[in-house]
């Protein structure tokens, strides 16, 4: 079952028409934005975002492509699934929303918990990936003392979720950057604010209980790009480039921390549109 609704959005002197869609998978909606013609581009956000942190990348990107932009479980405006969402569960909300669109290759870019949603996708369906961009993502799974963060943060989800919200939030960004960036972090944290408790802890379990995902990156013969941050506070930029190593990825490190599209979103632009052009 799909709907579908037009919308625009506004950039400068000019408008740029979206298309938003959805989707029932096992009975809970799955929403995303369809632009653009030609090969087509999917854009997984990471945890607490939303398929709106691409918006001012679909434009350009839309140019000559087809771009998809998927709100992932607990997130905008698609449901929850249970109270574990696992990375291939989300993987299969992905798959649905390509196989109701007839859909059979693909360029994925995801940042950070979309990167972990674009691997489980990649290893159920390598045939479908012509290229893979992880944006401030790792294929590693969590160690130890992450593991142990996420349980903590989800028992004190429970008490006060929009504090945790916060804190998990602003903590992604240097000092300079909420001072740099002040407007466009607080609209990003409006949109965090938004989620639901169920979709926070059932993200947090499925990223903790992730399995390492390296061999589907050494074993791929897709594109592969891995875009690091200098300032990351959660993935090491030094982990980063011996990942990149050792799948044979190609890398850009932007000066920026976790959150590239807001810290480095030119230069974010450059990279995505040159990974795209390499596939």
């Amino acid at each position: 079952r799909k709907h579908e609704i037009n919308s625009v959005i506004s950039r400068k002197d000019t408008y740029f028409c979206i298309m938003e869609k959805w989707l029932l998978f096992k009975n809970t909606k799955i929403s995303y934005t369809d632009s653009g013609k030609g090969a087509t581009v999917v854009f997984l956000h990471g945890f607490l975002e939303n398929k709106h942190m691409w918006n001012k990348i679909i434009p350009m990107v839309s140019k000559n492509k087809r771009v998809l932009a998927i709100d992932l479980l607990g997130h905008g405006q698609s449901g929850c699934l249970g109270y574990i969402h696992t990375m291939e569960i989300m993987a299969e909300t992905v798959f649905a929303v390509l196989k109701s669109l007839r859909i059979r290759k693909i360029i994925l870019i995801g940042h950070s918990m979309g990167g972990y949603v674009s691997l489980a996708l990649a290893e159920k369906k390598p045939e479908m990936i012509k290229g893979l961009c992880l944006i401030n993502s790792t294929a590693n799974s969590d160690d130890t003392s992450r593991k142990t963060l996420r349980l903590r943060a989800n028992k004190m989800a429970k008490i006060n979720l929009s504090n945790i919200v916060r804190m998990s939030f602003i903590n992604l960004f240097s000092e300079k950057s909420k001072c740099e960036y002040k407007a466009e972090i607080q609209n990003a944290l409006n949109d965090a604010l938004k989620t639901p408790l169920q979709g926070y802890i059932a993200c947090q379990e499925g990223m903790r209980i992730r399995p390492n995902r390296l061999t589907v990156l050494k074993n791929s013969s897709f594109k592969k790009m891995f875009v690091l941050g200098k300032k990351d506070p959660v993935l090491s930029l030094k982990k980063g480039k011996q990942e990149a190593q050792e799948t044979q990825s190609e890398t850009v490190v932007l000066l920026g921390g976790h959150m590239s599209h807001i810290e480095n979103a030119n230069n974010l632009k450059a990279a995505i549109r040159a990974f795209i052009k390499l596939c």
